[in-house]
């Protein structure tokens, strides 16, 4: 089946360290590889678009997606290694990351190795996190994605990771201005905590709505649910309760919850987004917000399937 969603970014392993650090157990990973894997779950047809490194674990990050029957026609087998996030939960089952990325194979984008065109049948194109924002590969992604908004739907998740991203006052500027060319913006309250400090998070999701020209903007806010505003309304919905094991993958999930919502019911194209009524807004976050709270009930970046979210809303 063509794809209907690609997905551009970083796939990297996940060293999951548990009680005992002399056995870390290696996953994989990546904010956007984990919403590609998500959407397949869901039944998504989606493609990804990244660089894998040249090891045992950029093979398994490729085995990873294929499993989950992810398109690979965009993937590039680069010279580089695989980038490494060293994984560990506090108390609160809150994930705490660091990273090993100097002269890895996800930030070294070259403009031949992506697709000048897309397929028609291709109505979305979702990027984010690390592989947007590091050198040197970062600007040839970010100008590729922002051409794409000429001919189909731009998605972005910012997973902003501070120990990478540099300086804040570099940072934002940047961020802004990628935001600026996106139709749905997906940001966690994490995020704008770091970015925006003091400031009010709902505040800021508007200024990106009514000023950047974002036509979905979602915030997501953990316990407390999710926020979306869309021509000019805004609608807030409570999160899902499960026993979490732990929050890694969780963001990822939801974006894909809230695109494949979108998208199985022919909204996910720049024509419908600006139309979308409060019962639409109100449906697809539940629907995200399931899906995500799934992913919270396992360890690891482990998103549901269609048949698991379908269930979970039937014993609700």
């Amino acid at each position: 089946m063509d794809a209907r969603i690609v997905v551009a970014g970083e796939a990297l392993i996940d060293l999951m360290v548990g009680d005992d650090p002399r056995h870390p157990t290696a996953c994989p990973g990546g904010s956007p590889a984990n919403t590609a894997v998500a959407l397949a779950r869901l039944g998504e047809p989606v493609a990804f678009a990244g660089r894998f490194g040249d090891d045992r674990f950029g093979d398994m990050l490729l085995a990873n997606l294929s499993a989950n029957d992810v398109d690979l026609g965009y993937a590039i087998e680069a010279d580089e290694p695989a980038s490494i996030a060293v994984v560990t939960t506090g108390t609160d089952r809150g994930a705490r990351y660091q990273f090993h990325v100097t002269g890895t194979a996800d930030w070294a984008w070259r403009e031949h190795e992506l697709p000048t065109r897309l397929p028609d049948s291709v109505t979305a194109v979702h990027a984010g996190s690390l592989a947007m924002a590091l050198p040197p590969g970062a600007d040839v992604l970010a100008r590729w994605f922002a051409d794409q908004r000429e001919h189909r739907v731009t998605s972005f998740d910012p997973n902003v990771r501070p120990a990478l991203v540099g300086p804040r006052e570099r940072y934002v500027p940047w961020l802004e201005s990628v935001v600026a060319t996106c139709d749905v913006v997906k940001v966690s309250i994490e995020d704008l905590a770091w970015a925006y400090p003091g400031e009010d998070p709902e505040r800021i999701v508007s200024h990106w709505h009514t000023e950047l020209g974002v036509t979905l903007a979602v915030l997501t806010k953990g316990g407390s649910g999710a926020t979306a505003i869309a021509a000019g309304r805004t609608i807030t919905r409570p999160a899902t309760v499960v026993d979490v094991g732990d929050t890694v993958g969780a963001g990822d999930a939801f974006s894909a919850g809230l695109l494949h919502w979108l998208a199985e019911h022919d909204l996910l194209t720049q024509r419908a987004l600006p139309e979308l009524t409060d019962d639409d807004l109100s449906t697809a976050l539940d629907y995200a917000a399931m899906v995500a709270g799934l992913a919270c009930g396992k360890h690891g970046a482990d998103p549901p399937t269609r048949d698991e979210v379908e269930a979970a809303f039937a014993a609700a």
